[in-house]
């Protein structure tokens, strides 16, 4: 292995021989071999270089669209599952009741209901939250021990009383027809599903005449026989005219 080259006057100096050698000996020919004198300090000048270009279009143009950050939806606002509520770049929003943060920190709505932008302090005292209200009146956030409240996808409606029915004279009810109610469909809007509103003009008593299928080889035939018609009418309009002279060719010559 080769030592560096500052080291070689300490490898002389190591060297057995009958003169003693003393520590300061060897400094001193550390020193001599660096080219230093023993009151100099070593020192070291380092040379700044850009690393990024100062003009033209390589640094590349920092003026992107707009990323459309901020609230889309109001306090007291109506939403409904999937709505954005806040879009943002970090967690300056957390979400609260009945909302869920997205991949890119956005925050949504899990149920339908009102906006409210609020603090609880019970659980973080700096954090700013965005929930959803199931009730217009209610506001975030709830009390502590107050039962939580969850709508489980179904919706309060007063059922109707039902009749007391005695079983001696009771007669079997008539089953009707029920109505078909619209269901939710892709962008949140209510519509029929395909085989109902193909069935549209049946419950109209619109008449639509059947699609009859033609004989496709007399079709075939017809076809051809008229484009040959045409051809033949096209040489009989090109008779009287005359044709146009060929260009004369000039003569290949070969360079030997």
């Amino acid at each position: 292995m080769l030592l560096p080259r500052i080291l070689a006057p300490v490898r002389a100096s190591a060297q057995p021989s009958s003169l003693a050698i003393t520590p300061t000996r060897i400094l001193d020919a550390i020193r001599t071999a660096n080219g230093a004198s023993a009151t100099s300090s070593p020192s070291l000048s380092f040379v700044r270089h850009a690393t990024h270009q100062a003009q033209g279009r390589a640094n590349g143009a920092k003026d992107g669209p707009g990323k459309r950050l901020g609230a889309k939806k109001a306090g007291g606002e109506y939403v409904i599952p999937g709505n954005i509520i806040f879009r943002q770049r970090g967690t300056t929003w957390f979400p609260g009741e009945n909302c869920k943060f997205g991949r890119d920190h956005c925050i949504f709505a899990m149920e339908t209901g009102y906006v409210r932008y609020y603090r609880d302090p019970l659980k973080h005292p700096d954090r700013q939250y965005i929930g959803v209200a199931l009730n217009k009146e209610d506001t975030l956030p709830y009390p502590r021990n107050a039962p939580r409240k969850r709508r489980l996808n179904m919706v309060a409606v007063p059922a109707d009383p039902v009749p007391e029915v005695d079983p001696n004279t009771a007669t079997r009810p008539i089953m009707t027809k029920r109505k078909r109610v619209p269901t939710l469909r892709t962008k949140y809007a209510y519509g029929r599903s395909n085989w109902e509103i193909g069935r549209a003009a049946e419950r109209a008593n619109v008449k639509v005449t059947e699609f009859v299928p033609g004989d496709r080889w007399t079709a075939w035939k017809k076809r051809t026989e008229r484009r040959k018609r045409g051809e033949e009418m096209r040489k009989l309009r090109n008779a009287g005219k005359k044709a146009p002279k060929p260009k004369a060719r000039k003569p290949r010559v070969i360079k030997a």
